[in-house]
């Protein structure tokens, strides 16, 4: 695998992590205040975490966009994305919200390939769609599973999700990681907070210490992200979101006593060989000398 290929891999696991260990919080969060607030908590937040590295290093000068019409689309579908998941997150766990919105890699590859157009071999297109397999395994489909409101709301988070992942990827051919990640949240946080304003709650002091976790957590993510996309292939690394299954049903487990069935496990054993398969096509390419698929 190329050392950027490799890279980009590695960060797309790490913000997996990152991303889910907040959407726990953002999960207790859900049930305390209204999802629109939720959403500007969780941009406001790590917003000081992209900013102060910066000005520490005297770099702030990366911030400035190149495309700010690009970078405000973005931001206006973080908003619709980030209140939707936290809306679905109120009345289901983290695994069965997974499940609806990992479509989103799929989502992405497809538009990859179409809008972009980024060469997806048989074996990748067959992996995505094992690993979707996998998501209705887990899932099975149905009103009594997820409430239907809370599963349009998902579906239409990994949308947005989708569409926002291949601005980031066009992004990154002119601007900084750091320019896309503060303008990203400096909207989502602008937009959602003025959003919020009519139904505003205190934040209660027990709570500051959550939302500290949240801007941490959210700022590496956003970070690995967008290096992910910048480093590697759009259809290499968009199937490796579907380990956020995995952390969904552990964090389940141990935070809100969900205990997964067997059919969830079987379902994430295929999402998860589903992304290995990806890394490791890859890699078989590079090593026959061709190029990567």
């Amino acid at each position: 695998m190329q050392t950027g290929t490799a890279r980009g891999v590695t960060a797309m696991f790490v913000a997996v992590a990152a991303f889910s260990l907040m959407d726990a919080l953002l999960k207790a969060f859900s049930t305390q205040y209204p999802a629109m607030q939720v959403t500007a908590m969780r941009a406001a937040a790590s917003l000081p975490f992209v900013l102060l590295p910066l000005l520490v290093r005297g770099r702030l000068a990366e911030l400035r966009p190149t495309r700010p019409w690009m970078h405000l689309l973005r931001g206006v579908l973080g908003v619709v994305m980030l209140s939707t998941f936290i809306f679905a997150l109120r009345g289901d766990s983290l695994s069965s919200v997974y499940s609806i919105y990992m479509a989103a890699p799929l989502l992405i590859v497809a538009l990859a390939a179409l809008l972009m157009g980024e060469r997806v071999d048989a074996g990748r297109w067959l992996a995505v769609l094992v690993g979707l397999a996998g998501v209705l395994v887990i899932l099975r489909p149905s009103t009594q599973s997820l409430a239907l409101a809370g599963g349009l709301a998902a579906a239409v988070s990994a949308l947005c999700y989708a569409i926002g992942a291949l601005l980031a990827r066009m992004l990154t051919r002119t601007d900084s990681s750091a320019s896309m990640v503060f303008s990203f949240l400096l909207i989502m946080t602008l937009v959602s907070a003025t959003l919020a304003a009519p139904d505003w709650l205190p934040i209660r002091n027990e709570h500051w210490l959550w939302l500290a976790g949240v801007g941490a957590f959210g700022a590496a993510g956003q970070h690995y992200l967008t290096e992910a996309f910048r480093l590697a292939p759009t259809s290499t690394v968009a199937p490796i979101e579907y380990t956020a299954l995995l952390w969904g049903m552990g964090l389940d487990w141990i935070v809100w006593a969900t205990l997964p069935q067997a059919r969830m496990l079987a379902g994430a054993g295929l999402v998860i060989a589903a992304g290995l398969y990806v890394v490791h096509r890859e890699r078989t390419q590079v090593g026959k000398g061709l190029p990567p698929a």
